[in-house]
């Protein structure tokens, strides 16, 4: 408790009933959690009845990691070996519906469809219609979906209200169809994780009941990002106890896109009204002068609570700006100045390059290159590897036969020369129409799916692994091919050594964790899971500033910050709406507060964009930030005196 300022004390004394904290960028909101739980634990409270809900596999990993730290240091880890359930909202859902298959009729193995699964069921729902998907865009009635599913509508609602509208009548056909596909092959989606939890706690008396008294203390990370859905499971789980603490900051409020509501943290005092409410306002993170530049962008917004951040750190460097004749000119400063730090004793690992829109990362990649840097991007997913898809299609193949996407990817790999129409039999189950030859290649697959089944019983997840390598004859096809497929094989190899972490787990569990995790890693779990070239170890980050939420560096570059690229509108838009330009405002403000020692702010006077150059202004945000804070840097990387950037630009 020394160790804690007077706001986070008071937040751990907090144990009882609901409490919502507001906790600005950088100002220790995970330890005074992570000290929360300590403290109810010591209470006499078990470890089992605490739930914790945060929003990324990492910081799932990190608040386990540090609440199991206090445990250990306050000896209580001697006294029981029990421990809280800490998650994402999406592995608690799996957790449930796994515990209750049985009610919902589904196997306790079901499938669970990432994105690229979804688009292409859809795209053959669309087809099974007879709809053209060149006209009807699978991605986006994806996308659509999504949306529905996470404002807690389900396809039945859907329908009754989509008579009137000829393009929602064709969405709720193909929703429909789509439902179907996934039914038939036991599989979920993303969304169903969530869907369908909260319609299991809503309508089942007795699963509710089961679940609020397991947990009886909730503690909601990020509740500014929660959606509709998400809002509906807390509400339950907390219904009877009310032991709801929620964490959250208004002005990180950035998910809006994906169906975070900002409702939901300012109308929690309306929720709970005899809730308590704590700021926490000193930040531990960012220099003076990164913070007067954050409140100063932020005070702009309507929708928040009322607060500004103060920190002991010191001042610190100015802002540096710098304008670039176009991107490959703003991407060749960035690369420069990121040398010099690294050259002055800066880590690598320690700078990151944020940007907008994915499309950036081109031109600083190049940039990069040319200066033999090492970089690394955020989002590439390792469990996104085609060669590691393989491998855990056919552990999910093996334990539900009736996942014909799983069965579809791994048939013929390596070659077993089943094709297309052989397929399209055993899918319809007509198998027995085969050829005797080609019904006995299916068979030799189907006995490899049962031996694979076999080996799950009673083994190692990092065994199962390694049996699927060699029994499928992965690695011996790889090692005849080309050097790039000596990296698949590493891969391979790498997500054996992956699951080590597993092989402590009984049963099956350690399989059915290790299948949930790669199904639900999000872009930040690239920088934990997978294996990186030596070389990106130490690399410097290059990621959008959407997945950079939650991370910290010494330096931060935040580039593109042009009028219609940061603040971003749509292609077509000439004006954002209200709520959207509040939106990008707080993704500026998330930026900045990343950074804990400088910032750099640049932009491109022009930038190609689809194969046309266009001429921008510079982004409202640098104006809005005070020019006592600012630096100019001119073409030679020497800092100079600030200036308003004027309203149009001499070409």
């Amino acid at each position: 408790m020394e160790n804690l300022n007077q706001k986070q004390k008071e937040v751990v004394g907090l144990t009882e009933g609901p409490v919502l904290v507001i906790a600005g960028a950088g100002t220790g909101k995970t330890k005074a959690l992570t000290h929360r739980i300590l403290q109810i634990i010591k209470n006499g409270v078990s470890p089992d009845n605490i739930l914790a809900i945060t929003f990324t596999n990492k910081a799932a990993a990190e608040m386990k990691e540090r609440i199991w730290k206090l445990m250990m240091e306050e000896k209580l880890e001697s006294i029981t070996s029990e421990k809280p359930f800490i998650s994402t909202f999406h592995a608690m859902g799996v957790h449930i519906l796994k515990e209750n298959a049985h009610i919902l009729k589904i196997p306790r193995h079901f499938n669970i469809f990432d994105k690229s699964d979804s688009k292409k069921a859809i795209r053959d729902a669309l087809v099974s219609l007879g709809l053209d998907p060149k006209r009807h865009d699978p991605g986006k009635l994806s996308s659509m979906i999504s949306k529905e599913k996470g404002k807690f509508v389900t396809i039945e609602e859907f329908e009754e209200l989509s008579l009137d509208n000829h393009f929602q009548e064709t969405l709720a056909q193909v929703w429909r169809k789509y439902e179907s596909i996934l039914w038939r092959e036991k599989a979920l989606d993303f969304d169903d994780l969530l869907l369908k939890t909260a319609n299991l706690l809503k309508t089942n008396e007795g699963v509710r009941n089961h679940y609020q008294n397991l947990w009886r203390y909730i503690h909601i990370d990020e509740y500014q990002d929660t959606n509709e859905v998400q809002y509906v499971i807390a509400k339950l789980l907390a219904a009877k106890h009310k032991n709801v603490f929620v964490v959250g900051d208004v002005d990180q409020n950035i998910y809006s896109w994906r169906g975070a509501n900002i409702k939901n943290i300012l109308n929690f005092e309306k929720d709970y009204p005899e809730a308590k409410i704590v700021v926490l306002d000193i930040n531990y993170r960012s220099t003076k002068t990164i913070l007067k530049a954050a409140n100063e962008i932020i005070v702009k917004n309507q929708f928040r609570i009322e607060r500004d951040l103060s920190t002991d750190n010191p001042e610190g460097q100015k802002i540096i700006y710098f304008s670039g004749f176009n991107e490959n000119h703003e991407a060749d400063f960035i690369a420069r100045k990121s040398k010099e730090l690294i050259d002055s004793g800066v880590e690598a690992k320690e700078i990151a390059i944020l940007y907008r829109a994915n499309f950036q990362s081109r031109a600083l990649e190049e940039a990069f290159l040319a200066q033999s840097l090492p970089y690394q991007i955020l989002g590439t997913k390792f469990f996104e590897r085609a060669e590691v898809k393989n491998i855990l299609s056919y552990i999910k193949a093996s334990l539900n036969p009736d996942s014909l996407t799983d069965m579809k990817r791994v048939i013929n790999i390596p070659a077993r020369g089943i094709g297309k129409v052989t397929l399209l039999k055993i899918f319809e189950g007509k198998e027995e129409e085969l050829p005797v030859k080609m019904r006995e290649k299916v068979r030799n697959f189907r006995s490899l799916l049962a031996k694979i089944r076999n080996k799950i019983e009673g083994s190692m997840p990092s065994e199962i692994i390694r049996f699927v390598i060699k029994e499928t004859g992965m690695e011996d096809h790889l090692k005849k091919s080309s050097d790039e497929d000596v990296e698949r094989i590493e891969n391979m190899r790498e997500l054996a050594t992956l699951a080590t972490k597993y092989d402590d787990l009984k049963g099956e569990e350690g399989l059915e964790k290790l299948l949930t995790e790669s199904a639900l890693a999000s872009d930040q779990d690239s920088l934990i899971f997978g294996r990186q070239k030596t070389d990106e170890q130490n690399g410097v980050k290059l990621m959008t500033i959407h997945a950079a939420k939650g991370l910290e560096f010494d330096y931060c570059f935040i580039t593109g910050l042009e009028d219609g690229l940061f603040p971003h509108r749509r292609i077509g838009e000439s004006n954002l709406k209200d709520e959207d330009s509040e939106e990008e405002r707080r993704l500026f403000y998330v930026a900045l507060t990343r950074a804990k020692k400088g910032v750099f702010l640049t932009n491109a006077q022009s930038r190609t964009i689809f194969g046309q150059i266009t001429r921008s202004l510079p982004s409202e945000f640098i104006s809005d930030i005070n020019e006592d804070l600012l630096e100019v840097a001119t073409d030679d990387g020497n800092e100079g005196t600030w200036r308003k950037p004027l309203l149009v630009i001499d070409f």
